[in-house]
């Protein structure tokens, strides 16, 4: 099944200010969302982005939260390790008419996994973005990888995405999105 712009929605789970520094290879996880949030703007792709216990963890990055305001995101503040058991969510989620939806976020093993098995049980076609996921330890990663992809998660790059999403060389935003695939010079 291929990810089509006009039927996903972008979910940014956790990437907060006292939760990253602790992370494995958070500052490219930060990075690929970043480029996921710019692209799904330039695409009306509509973006939720979840954030956890803000009093204990912080808010999003600075530069998440730059990115995601300018797409015009939807902030969702959780207690939960899913977001798919916050009260509201689903309603946000629903209102929003879109069927698959692509994840990022952290960690890998906690809030980005329980949120995705809740989108699996809810019917949604979900895609874990696996360079844009972060756990402490990649050994949880790797396990919470595999754990979703059994149970029904469709495991994708974030340039899969990307060029999913852009469906051909001739989209009218190829040009702008093309940087961000090829990553910092």
């Amino acid at each position: 099944m291929l990810i089509q712009d006009a039927n996903t929605l972008l979910l940014v789970v956790d990437l907060q200010t006292r939760l990253m520094p602790v992370l494995s290879g958070a500052e490219a996880v930060a990075r690929q969302a970043i480029a996921l949030i710019d692209t799904a703007a330039d695409l009306a792709v509509p973006v939720l982005v979840s954030e956890h216990c803000v009093d204990k963890l912080g808010g999003s990055l600075p530069a998440v939260r730059t990115a995601a305001e300018a797409a015009g995101a939807t902030f969702v503040h959780k207690t939960h390790f899913s977001c798919t058991n916050e009260p509201g969510f689903a309603d946000t989620l629903y209102a929003l008419g879109r069927r698959q939806v692509v994840v990022v976020g952290a960690e890998a093993h906690v809030c980005v996994m329980q949120s995705a098995l809740g989108l699996l049980a809810a019917g949604y076609a979900v895609f874990v973005v696996a360079d844009g996921v972060a756990s402490r330890d990649e050994a949880n990663k790797a396990l919470a990888l595999q754990r979703l992809q059994a149970a029904g998660a469709t495991i994708v790059g974030s340039e899969m995405v990307m060029f999913e999403w852009l469906t051909h060389a001739g989209h009218p935003a190829f040009r702008q999105v093309l940087p961000r695939i090829k990553g910092p010079a």
